[in-house]
């Protein structure tokens, strides 16, 4: 049931996003059963595991000359935790990707908000294309927290209050930012992986450039995390090759 308009509105304040792997079927040898197929037919895991060296060279070797087909044959599920802006980000990452939402028309959203942690950059310098972001004072990370939190707690006041009166949780939510927290499956192969955090990371072994958001980065980074414990030779390849999806 939800609260009436007289109802203290309390709302919770987050800096951190959370990743886990519900669920995968990803390793090395998932690539490895892919390439060899062409050359020399269906293989068993044992004599995909004779000669390590030679699998470890083989995986280069796609990921160097941009092979990239043996490197969908595995599937990874994360739930992901975050602010509604990193999501929209997701969205543009369609090849490869599948996604399910919670749904603000079927249940109630819960007043879980971002705000940028201490370590967040706050201050951008430079034209579009070509700019860096720069540490924020301490006067504009108070700033910028106490305007956030004025701004969470009057729009999910109104969402509540509108629910109070009878108004479809599909209206009624159309007041609230992009900081609220949602949580979304997101299902991917090594190939939209790579993709994404080449784009979504910054590293200092990729050959491109990027200059993700910090917000998907921190998603990004916690992905990575999880897939390199499942496909470590795929892993050292991608980092070896500068980081570039084949």
């Amino acid at each position: 049931m939800s609260p009436t308009p007289d109802d203290d509105f309390k709302i919770e304040l987050r800096k951190d996003v959370t990743v886990e792997l519900v669920k995968h079927s990803a390793a090395d040898s998932d690539v490895l059963f892919a390439a060899r197929v062409s050359t020399v037919g269906e293989q068993s895991l044992e004599e995909l595991s004779k000669d390590p060296e030679r699998s470890k060279g083989l995986i280069n070797y796609l990921m160097r000359d941009r092979h990239g087909s043996p490197f969908e044959h595995n599937s990874m599920t994360f739930f992901i935790n975050a602010p509604i802006l990193v999501f929209r980000e997701f969205m543009r990452h369609r090849v490869g990707w599948s996604y399910n939402e919670e749904s603000g028309r079927y249940r109630e959203l819960q007043p879980v908000f971002y705000v940028p942690g201490p370590d967040r950059k706050l201050v951008q310098q430079g034209r579009p294309g070509k700019y860096v972001f720069v540490e924020g004072t301490p006067e504009q990370h108070e700033s910028v927290g106490s305007a956030m939190e004025e701004s969470y707690r009057q729009a999910y006041r109104a969402y509540q209050e509108m629910l109070a009166q009878g108004v479809a949780r599909e209206v009624a939510r159309s007041v609230l930012p992009v900081g609220l927290f949602s949580s979304m499956y997101a299902t991917c192969n090594a190939r939209s992986l790579m993709h994404f955090l080449g784009l979504r990371t910054q590293h200092e072994q990729a050959t491109v450039p990027s200059f993700p958001q910090r917000e998907i980065e921190m998603v990004g980074e916690k992905m990575e995390a999880e897939w390199a414990k499942l496909m470590p030779l795929t892993y050292a390849a991608f980092n070896a090759n500068g980081r570039v999806a084949p």
